[in-house]
């Protein structure tokens, strides 16, 4: 799935590349990623380890924030705190993490996100807020 903004999607994080998160979707308010449910990002019982849910979670709820509609401008955001409930187990071969930006002011927003597989099954769900950092050109 491609975002009409696909152009302005942002280079992946080391750390985004290691895991195969990728961006899917991307507006103002809004984003998308994906990530497949491979073996090496399950646990002991062989499912994908919460610390992935969280992960995308906080990683699309960033995005949903800081969406700029410039290639060249990249706001940045930092985390200031994440609640995450789990909801579900995966079965299917993608995860998939929805964020939107649910409020907030100059310094600050506030966002809400969830994890489904590609079945359509709801994994976990998050509120978060964040911090406005500055911008980078790229």
């Amino acid at each position: 799935m491609s975002d009409d903004n696909s152009h302005l999607f942002e280079s992946p994080s080391a750390m985004s590349r290691h895991l195969g998160i990728e961006m899917t979707g991307w507006r103002e308010g809004w984003a998308q990623i994906e990530a497949p449910n491979s073996p090496n990002i399950r646990n002991r019982q062989g499912l994908p380890h919460g610390g992935l849910h969280a992960t995308l979670l906080d990683t699309v709820m960033g995005f949903s924030g800081c969406f700029t509609g410039d290639a060249n401008r990249h706001q940045m955001a930092l985390t200031l705190s994440m609640t995450v409930n789990y909801l579900g187990q995966a079965q299917g071969a993608r995860l998939i993490a929805e964020g939107r930006k649910t409020g907030g002011g100059r310094k600050t927003f506030f966002a809400e996100s969830e994890v489904r597989d590609d079945t359509g099954a709801l994994i976990a769900k998050a509120t978060g807020v964040f911090r406005y950092r500055g911008t980078q050109e790229g």
